[in-house]
């Protein structure tokens, strides 16, 4: 066996250098308080979460949890996430394989003629040919590799993580839609039943003209305001259709019909609970992936400041040599070599230093972007909670408002019988109940989608 630099005397060589050019590598240290007073006025002390809850004890309607189920497994945008995620565990397993020897098969034939002026007593032709195996090994003296594996290992959660924030969002927009649908629904029943009533006034109006108590024009007036509700309803049956096609993209399946249920039979809890702001950190996925983008860009920038160091590495090679192919396993053309090397970088036209520079940047973005979505997240759980409580306010106060024109329509319609109201007033009575019943409506549908934002703020919906 021939060694042209024993190991012993490589590292002993190197080990000043080695000693001269060590640092500590910088790793990502979470900080904790990072996530204080982002929930604003609203934070709590409460570690109890509506994020940890799964989806399907959220969501009680006997339609929507089927909905969901479905787009869990069908979702073309989820599909795709789930794809990035088996790409980034292929890069993990290639990074893990990295700090192992690489080998490979060698065979090879050489054909040399020599000048005879050069080799007079020599053979003019030589033939040689060459069977065997090629290793080489680079030790990780700065973790280098260990550290392009960490970051690879980061990436793959930074990917597993935007798969959950996908998944959540998607939960989020199927209820959201669903919610919407089941509001088109009810507008357009109180419409229709407005429509009924008014169809009903107007027969009403042509009787009292008759006993003289109303003229022509409320007969036209009565006719006017049914019609004005009625050509609404074209309008919440396209908007149904199109509710409708949305969640079927949703779900992967061409445009149909959804089956649901009605909005009066959604229920929403009393008392929504946001735990702390510090659960963020493990449970919102977008928090987690940026934060695991942080993590790969320290692990990249320490990888890149290890290419600045010396390099150790180890190529051996063992085969068969011949200068005739029938010689082949002859153990006297048995060989084998054996070669340790160790190199610095002196000058390599800045390749190094423009690389630690632009990971040092990569580096102070992703700390950027994971305090700004920190702080989107904490800005969406104070919206949400704040849209939920004004919606309970709201539905609190539109009951007392819808009570009192049920009995101004009836009231004014009583005094029209009797003549001791003009048919204005009963139009502007009933005009207004039904503009009250529509926001009604939307002040459920308030309540019901601020339920979703907070559930998806708060980091639900992905376990």
């Amino acid at each position: 066996m021939k060694i042209h630099f024993t190991i012993k005397n490589l590292l002993i060589t190197g080990f000043a250098i080695i000693v001269c050019a060590c640092t500590t590598p910088q790793h990502f240290k979470r900080d904790n308080g990072v996530t204080s007073g982002i929930f604003g006025s609203t934070e709590t002390t409460d570690t109890t979460s509506i994020g940890t809850k799964k989806w399907s004890e959220i969501f009680s309607d006997q339609y929507l949890p089927l909905l969901i189920r479905e787009g869990l497994l069908n979702n073309p945008d989820l599909r795709i996430a789930a794809q990035k995620v088996v790409e980034s565990e292929a890069y993990f397993s290639q990074s893990k394989a990295a700090s192992l020897p690489l080998i490979s098969a060698a065979e090879n034939g050489n054909y040399t003629r020599n000048p005879d002026i050069l080799y007079p007593t020599g053979p003019a032709e030589v033939r040689t040919w060459q069977v065997g195996a090629e290793a080489s090994w680079e030790l990780d003296i700065w973790g280098k590799i260990r550290s392009s594996k960490r970051a690879a290992y980061a990436n793959l959660l930074s990917t597993d993580a935007g798969k959950k924030e996908v998944q959540t969002r998607l939960i989020a927009n199927i209820a959201t839609a669903y919610y919407e649908l089941i509001g088109l629904d009810a507008k357009l029943e109180i419409t229709r039943e407005t429509v009924k009533n008014d169809i009903e006034q107007v027969e009403t109006m042509k009787v009292l003209k008759e006993s003289g108590k109303v003229t022509g024009a409320a007969i036209v007036q009565s006719e006017a305001n049914r019609y004005a509700a009625e050509v609404t309803i074209p309008d919440f049956e396209q908007q149904i259709r199109e509710t409708q096609n949305i969640i079927c993209l949703l779900l992967g399946r061409i445009p149909g019909s959804i089956e649901r249920g009605k909005i009066a039979m959604q229920t929403a809890p009393s008392v929504v609970k946001t735990g702390l702001p510090l659960r963020l950190l493990d449970n919102r996925p977008d928090v987690m992936q940026a934060e695991y983008g942080v993590i790969s860009a320290y692990e990249t920038t320490n990888s890149a400041r290890a290419a600045f160091y010396p390099a150790l590495t180890l190529n051996a090679s063992v085969g068969f040599v011949a200068t005739n192919i029938n010689q082949f396993f002859d153990p006297k053309t048995f060989a084998s070599n054996v070669i340790g090397g160790l190199s610095s970088p002196l000058f390599n036209k800045r390749i190094n230093t423009t690389r630690l520079k632009v990971v040092k940047a990569e580096q102070e973005i992703a700390l950027i972007n994971f305090r700004n979505t920190l702080l989107k997240a904490g800005q969406e759980v104070q919206n949400a909670l704040g849209s939920y409580e004004w919606s309970q306010q709201k539905i609190a106060l539109r009951k007392l408002q819808l009570e009192a024109l049920r009995k101004s329509v009836d009231y004014t319609q009583q005094l029209l019988t009797y003549g001791s109201a003009n048919y204005t007033e009963v139009l502007t009575a009933q005009t207004n109940l039904l503009s009250a019943q529509l926001s009604s409506v939307n002040d459920r549908l308030q309540q019901l989608n601020a339920v979703v934002s907070i559930y998806r703020a708060v980091g639900g919906g992905w376990r």
